[in-house]
């Protein structure tokens, strides 16, 4: 009889979760001494925009990595991080959005409406928001009870309608260098292709199963 694996220690569990923490708040700590230190460019309010905006897209895109690194590496804990991450990408995005609003338009309202009536990136990115914002709210245990498994894991189905919204957003916003959208679409891609393929095997595994 194969001996049990031995359970990672309450020390190790909380080591992992503060890097994992660190490597999410670092982005941000780093955009803040660039600022102060003045290295963000000709236009700092607006590389301070693109940048946080940025980074909440990586995060919502290492969120949807994380239930395949956990699958191919047999290491089902790393899903515990999941909601981390989603969670600072949620923060980054707020942070991108109240900058946009607060520091580049100074809390007009009127032309915050009129951009987005009539500037379609920002239209998609704020329907990309709006449908962000029921995903935060229920990320916790408690709301997973409320609603019951499967209708959480139904709502939370439209980070495949985010992420493709936030690709697109910040692929019209760019003027002249489209390959990190282009890639970070790639990217989203690839991880909608395992799921299917996934979900095909399993699939074919039930049916051949006695």
């Amino acid at each position: 009889m194969a001996p049990a694996k031995k359970r990672p220690s309450k020390l190790q569990d909380n080591l992992v979760y503060g890097l994992v923490w660190l490597a999410c708040f670092a982005p941000l700590v780093w955009l803040a001494w660039r600022g102060v230190m003045g290295e963000l460019g000709a236009n700092p309010i607006e590389k301070l925009i693109r940048e946080l905006g940025v980074w909440g897209l990586r995060l919502l895109l290492v969120g949807l990595a994380v239930t395949p690194a956990a699958r191919i590496l047999k290491k089902p804990r790393l899903v515990r991080f999941r909601r981390t991450i989603g969670l600072f990408a949620f923060s980054y995005i707020v942070l991108h959005l109240f900058s946009y609003i607060g520091v580049d338009l100074f809390f007009d309202w009127n032309q915050l409406w009129k951009d987005i009536l009539k500037r379609p990136f920002i239209t998609l990115g704020m329907l990309g928001f709006m449908l962000l914002i029921p995903l935060a709210v229920t990320s916790t245990n408690g709301w997973v009870i409320r609603m019951g498994r499967a209708a959480w894991s139904r709502l939370h189905r439209l980070i495949y309608v985010i992420v493709p919204l936030g690709v697109v957003h910040y692929y019209l916003l760019v003027k002249a260098d489209h390959r990190p959208p282009i890639a970070y679409g790639l990217v989203f891609v690839a991880f909608m292709a395992w799921r299917v393929w996934e979900g095909w095997r399993t699939q074919r595994a039930l049916k051949s199963s006695p």
